[in-house]
């Protein structure tokens, strides 16, 4: 069966482009929906409660009668400076891992599906690590007052004058533990699933043309 790989018709430089463009749009549109449920978990992981979904209600309701609707969406401006970074270095780098490794070109067919696993581990790692302060940083702001953070630089400045340079990539190495497997299979699974269909409709529309 003939392999089928719409990135092939592109050039490299296009391909880090529109991943580039897409992955910044795709991150912001996707975290800007989830963004109140976002905030409501970050609570719970920082405060000394107990989660129930009881209790996640009434935070989201106290959150909206003291401080009003869009304080749902407190932080999302520095989700949003962390999240487009984020996905565009991931979905680009995923990209050039593929490349790197020869992941669905057709040239090396030995351990495919655990190049492709790789590939997607190495592009979490990569976006992870380049973008962690920006996580940090919107994390904090999210269950702060507001006027303990006024901007993602205060919070860096903050951090760096009371705790030290290395705080900023406090939690790195639990949260790198656990994008090696997310990112991997996430990506594997979109990768399978994306060329099980592509090859599906191209041996469909092979079979109509032929019968």
């Amino acid at each position: 069966m003939t392999h089928f790989n719409a990135e092939n018709k592109l050039s490299n430089s296009k391909v880090v482009m529109t991943s580039l463009i897409a992955g910044a749009v795709a991150g912001a549109l996707a975290k800007t929906t989830i963004a109140p449920l976002d905030r409501t978990k970050i609570n719970f992981q920082v405060a000394k409660k107990r989660y129930s979904t009881k209790a996640a209600f009434k935070f989201v309701i106290k959150s909206y009668q003291q401080e009003g609707f869009f304080a749902l969406w407190r932080g999302n401006s520095a989700t949003m400076a962390r999240i487009m970074p984020y996905a565009a270095v991931q979905f680009t780098s995923h990209e050039q891992w593929k490349r790197i490794l020869h992941v669905d070109t057709g040239v090396a067919k030995k351990y495919e599906k655990q190049r492709r696993f790789l590939a997607g581990s190495l592009a979490g790692i990569t976006s992870q690590s380049l973008t962690y302060p920006l996580d940090l940083a919107r994390a904090r702001m999210a269950v702060t007052q507001k006027q303990t953070y006024n901007s993602i630089s205060e919070v860096f400045a903050k951090t760096w004058r009371t705790e030290g340079p290395l705080a900023l990539y406090r939690g790195y190495t639990p949260t790198i533990l656990g994008v090696i497997p997310y990112a991997g299979v996430s990506f594997f699974t979109y990768g399978t699933l994306q060329n099980w269909i592509l090859e599906k409709k191209v041996f469909m529309a092979y079979s109509k043309g032929s019968a």
